[in-house]
């Protein structure tokens, strides 16, 4: 894990499937020099104390973040499992109900695993942005924390645009923006509710 390029980064965002109490993040690196800089970065920017060589950070973790995420982590792989299984009954729930006119599942690679940090649906259809959007107003209006994860692609938001790009020079990611609708998951899910939220989509569709 974490070693695909030069640098591996991670969120320990406490609703991530591995959180911490609070805020909380991990880089890993084989790259020495590379280890250096981040590891001044996170502080200040600077190798002695009050003195800067970069612009940097306070973005230490803290050793009680680092406690309780020592104390999750081995629960991690059972976790993932469960979510595993959430997203396989979701699956089972949604094309049992004759949904798949109007959404699209999660792919997953015949040679790949998924672990479901979100189970992430796409709307279909020429007007899917306005009715993704009523979808999410009406599960929400249900409880059901439905959210779109993410609603403007990262080449067209404003602390991007000396960049260049325009709309449309990324069609798919727009696309992917204007479509997509996460439902609940976690491991604590049950049954019934899972039930619940899949009920609520065929309600709203038909």
């Amino acid at each position: 894990t974490g070693t695909l390029g030069l640098m591996g980064c991670y969120s320990f965002y406490p609703t991530k499937n591995l959180g911490a109490w609070g805020d909380a993040g991990l880089i890993t690196t084989n790259d020495g020099t590379l280890a250096k800089l981040v590891r001044t970065l996170r502080v200040h920017g600077a190798e002695n104390r009050y003195f800067h060589q970069h612009i940097g950070l306070n973005s230490r973790l803290d050793a009680l973040q680092a406690a309780i995420l020592r104390v999750k982590l081995k629960y991690l792989d059972k976790w993932n499992n469960e979510r595993l299984q959430r997203a396989d009954f979701y699956n089972q729930l949604i094309k049992e109900s004759g949904l798949l006119k109007y959404i699209s599942l999660p792919s997953v690679k015949k040679d790949r695993s998924h672990i479901y940090h979100q189970y992430t649906l796409r709307v279909l259809g020429d007007k899917n942005p306005e009715t993704r959007d009523k979808l999410r107003d009406f599960l929400k209006a249900n409880n059901v924390g439905a959210e779109i994860y993410y609603p403007l692609p990262l080449h067209l938001q404003e602390c991007f645009a000396y960049l260049g790009y325009k709309k449309g020079a990324m069609p798919e990611s727009e696309n992917a923006s204007l479509s997509v609708l996460s439902l609940p998951m976690y491991p604590e899910l049950t049954p019934e509710m899972q039930r619940y939220v899949v009920d609520k989509i065929k309600e709203f569709f038909n």
